[in-house]
């Protein structure tokens, strides 16, 4: 659904987008490009770009149509200001904007959303201005080609509204869902790292199946059609996880005895040991 902000998207809504990198660029290409509410309104006129390279500003604005400035203080007023600059150097952009006065705090100044990770909502606040309204995202890579999984939390001053606009603004990228901030390093951990995950254990297919004596392009080919396919059959039928597994295993076969080898060698463990990792690293980048 649609959710009523505190500003109109139809009516001329000014975004800028702090950072042009590959992240930012693709969830600006992708409003541009959305036929769905709420981003199906939007068009290069609503976008001005804040990037120190020169090279990429032209690119930006030869493949969009978009205006672009070296820095984000040179933007001017903005309804929504989306940061979308590394996580290392978030902070020292904050504080340059911090000092703008197109950027005041309170329920008439912009709404923030922020890509980065490990920046608690709280952290962002205290360094932009007093009373700034803050939405704190966690996209994955797949937002790329519109098939992104993004988590969405509001700071201290956000309206719901806010948070359900920035919502539904992700969700014309893929999915998007509301979570509680406590959650969010979870979240990163399981979606936000998850593509990693899974193009690893494509590469684990591929090298089991050269060892096996298979050639390594086809091996690769063949584990990268399986994933796909999977995916594609839970996604068309709505079977779950347990049923597509089970639906595979015959009483005594090969399926099963290659599970149970799996599964002594530490599978399910090793996935758990290793979204407590990225909890624990994110945390700690969060300190930082």
């Amino acid at each position: 659904m649609t959710a009523t902000a505190s500003f109109d998207v139809a009516d001329g809504m000014r975004i800028a987008l702090v950072g042009g990198g590959k992240m930012g660029e693709a969830i600006m290409g992708g409003w541009i490009g959305a036929h769905e509410a709420p981003a199906d309104v939007l068009g290069p006129e609503n976008f001005v770009v804040a990037n120190p390279g020169g090279e990429r500003r032209s690119f930006l604005q030869e493949r969009y149509g978009v205006a672009c400035v070296d820095d984000a203080r040179r933007i001017g007023p903005a309804d929504l200001v989306l940061l979308a600059v590394k996580p290392q150097v978030m902070m020292g952009v904050l504080k340059g904007i911090a000092e703008e006065d197109a950027y005041a705090g309170g329920p008439d100044g912009p709404l923030f959303v922020s890509i980065a990770a490990g920046l608690s909502t709280a952290r962002l606040e205290a360094a932009l201005p007093p009373g700034a309204r803050l939405v704190r995202t966690m996209p994955n890579t797949p937002l790329l080609v519109g098939a992104g999984v993004t988590a969405v939390t509001g700071g201290a001053h956000a309206a719901p509204d806010d948070v359900a606009l920035v919502r539904d603004l992700f969700a014309c990228l893929g999915t998007a869902c509301v979570v509680d901030e406590a959650d969010i390093d979870a979240v990163g951990a399981l979606s936000g790292s998850g593509p990693a995950y899974v193009a690893a254990f494509v590469e684990a297919l591929r090298d089991a199946g050269a060892a096996l004596g298979l050639d390594a392009a086809l091996a690769e080919r063949l584990a990268f059609e399986t994933v796909r396919g999977t995916i594609e059959l839970m996604a068309r039928t709505g079977q779950d996880a347990e049923t597509t597994r089970v639906a595979v295993c015959s009483p005594g076969g090969s399926t099963l005895a290659a599970l149970a080898a799996m599964e002594e060698a530490g599978f399910a463990p090793a996935i758990a040991a290793g979204l407590s990792a990225a909890v624990r690293r994110s945390k700690e980048l969060g300190q930082c």
